[in-house]
């Protein structure tokens, strides 16, 4: 394969992906338990229901985002406020903050979640045979933990 075929190939694939994960993305937001919270405060939500200790420091749960520090700082003040989300001083470092879910908070992200999981499902079992979404999964990991190595 020639070079430029390669660098087409290349880009050809990239932008395929991120094109594929668009159209998901709007197809999935049209449920209407996204109307009660924004596609990435879920994320905020789903990432702290993800916690073994259900606690998070602010620069962790940015890690687990797809938000910048200031973006992810404002968007976890809107969540307090609605009393989703609570902070607290970390045991083991006084000037520490640690985010956890509230009670609300956890119920919030499980209805959501529910109806998430099964728009999930209708989208990829519509697209997807079970072999062709495996080869994704092996594939998006492999590209994952490349990118991740650099």
């Amino acid at each position: 394969m020639s070079a430029a075929t390669h660098r087409r190939l290349a880009t050809a694939s990239w932008e395929s992906l991120l094109r594929s994960q668009v159209a998901v993305m709007r197809e999935l937001h049209k449920e209407p338990s996204f109307k009660k919270v924004g596609s990435r405060e879920y994320d905020v939500l789903f990432t702290l229901s993800q916690c073994p200790t259900g606690w998070v420091r602010l620069n962790e749960l940015n890690d687990n985002v797809l938000l910048t520090q200031p973006s992810i700082s404002r968007m976890v003040d809107r969540l307090e406020a609605r009393g989703l989300i609570q902070r607290k001083t970390a045991e083991d470092d006084r000037r520490g903050v640690l985010i956890g879910l509230t009670e609300a908070g956890a119920a919030l992200q499980k209805e959501v979640g529910r109806a998430h999981v099964h728009n999930i499902l209708d989208v990829m079992e519509t697209a997807l045979s079970d072999e062709e979404m495996r080869t994704l999964l092996e594939l998006t990991s492999k590209l994952r933990e490349s990118v991740a190595q650099r």
